[in-house]
């Protein structure tokens, strides 16, 4: 798919190279095996709040002034943090890479905070909250209903963390999770574009070879207790104007669970959901014309479960429940009939299509390799999707329609019009 070149230094940093020379341009991601649903208790948002923190400055590159440089050099840079990883992208011209390299090596270790650097970041992440989740109704529903999917397993908990978490937030709580996350053996170097795997060896073994490896925590997670009842979340609000709904089900994911239903699980969604001729738009936009838009979706790239998730929203003043209606409807057919081969033949061609197009462009490799190695997956499978793709039948599409689709196991969630007032 990506034909990547690959090693190992001996710190334990694993370094992917994806050589494209259609451009002087590199991408250099350097992606941790560390997110949200690794932070301890009571300390939820810290991989986010730190992800800020890593702007704050080393003795050689002072706070604020990363992100500066990469600008001169003509680049540009990104960093985000997940439930399963956190990484840090920089976009930059192929002569500069090096610089961006000996820039994301040194703080690796030589990150320095202070309680006065951290303030005015915690103040920015509690803004962030606000203005993402605090003034979205959607937002609001969509954290309410992944803490009620999950009982005990830490993908409950918002990546940017409970507000009143967020506040009691320190420089010494960020200092303690890099300490202990923050390392050569537990990060991925991928840098895609104009250079060779030759070059890129040189380079890392100047800049992140010297560093040394440190024993990081193992990445130990409370289980998860099967689903005895299904669970349904309304929320109200004033903001709302149309009604929605969407209906969620734990599911495996490719790293967890019964991982043969994965592949069909990706195909099932873009058959439901993927577009106009989707069965759920056909269904309840253009045939009972009850919904504005249908959709559907699977989250099956997370280290632990995943998630397959179909919604819809009402047309103005319509009737959610009959929508709610609709959409099981079809999910029990799904269910109970299967999948046309038509049906499968047209999103495997949309997919392997989609995945061609994908080695055109620099991002999509670092985004789609370090997502992989952070979540318990390797290159070869990387390599692999698009054979595990074709090989998927309709019977495999039946199959993990009837293991995810039980209704016990079903989260509803429901965003209403409230009249203000």
């Amino acid at each position: 798919m990506f034909d990547p070149g690959t090693f190992t230094l001996d710190n334990g940093l694993q370094v992917v190279v994806v050589e494209n020379a259609r451009a002087p341009i590199v991408v250099h991601a350097l992606w941790y095996r560390v997110g949200a649903a690794d932070e301890p208790p009571g300390k939820s948002g810290i991989a986010h709040f730190l992800e800020h923190l890593m702007f704050k400055g080393t003795p050689s590159v002072p706070s604020g002034a990363f992100s500066r440089i990469v600008a001169e050099n003509g680049g540009s840079d990104n960093a985000f943090t997940s439930q399963d990883y956190t990484a840090y992208v920089q976009r930059v011209a192929s002569d500069k890479l090096e610089l961006v390299m000996r820039m994301e090596a040194d703080r690796m270790v030589n990150l320095r905070l202070t309680e006065e650097k951290a303030t005015p970041e915690r103040g920015v992440v509690r803004e962030e909250r606000r203005t993402r989740t605090g003034n979205s109704p959607g937002a609001q529903l969509y954290e309410r209903r992944r803490a009620v999917t999950y009982l005990r397993h830490p993908y409950r908990i918002p990546v940017i963390g409970w507000k009143s978490e967020i506040d009691g937030l320190t420089a010494r709580d960020a200092l303690a999770f890099y300490r202990a996350r923050y390392a050569p053996n537990n990060a991925i170097l991928i840098v895609a574009g104009d250079t060779t795997v030759d070059e890129v060896r040189r380079l890392a073994r100047k800049h992140y070879g010297p560093l040394p490896r440190r024993k990081v925590p193992e990445r130990t997670r409370a289980g998860e207790p099967d689903q005895l009842a299904a669970k349904r979340v309304t929320l109200k609000s004033p903001r709302v104007h149309v009604p929605s709904v969407s209906i969620t089900w734990r599911a495996p994911s490719f790293a967890a669970g019964e991982t043969r239903h994965a592949y069909p699980l990706l195909l099932l969604a873009d058959m439901l959901g993927g577009g106009s001729t989707s069965r759920l738009h056909r269904r309840l936009v253009i045939e009972e014309k009850s919904a504005s838009g249908a959709a559907a979706g699977y989250l099956g790239t997370a280290l632990d479960m995943g998630e397959f998730t179909v919604s819809a929203s009402a047309l103005a003043g319509g009737d959610i429940d009959r929508v709610e209606a609709l959409l099981l409807d079809e999910i029990a057919r799904v269910a109970q009939h299967g999948v046309t081969e038509a049906e499968l033949r047209r999103s495997k061609r949309a997919m392997l299509a989609a995945a061609i197009y994908a080695r055109d462009g620099l991002g999509a490799a670092p985004r789609v390799i370090g997502r992989a190695l952070t979540t318990g997956r390797t290159i070869a499978d990387v390599e692999a999707w698009p054979e595990r793709i074709a090989a998927v039948d309709a019977a495999a599409v039946r199959d993990a329609a009837r293991a995810v689709f039980v209704e016990r196991r079903s989260v509803t969630a429901v965003l209403l019009p409230e009249p203000a007032g």
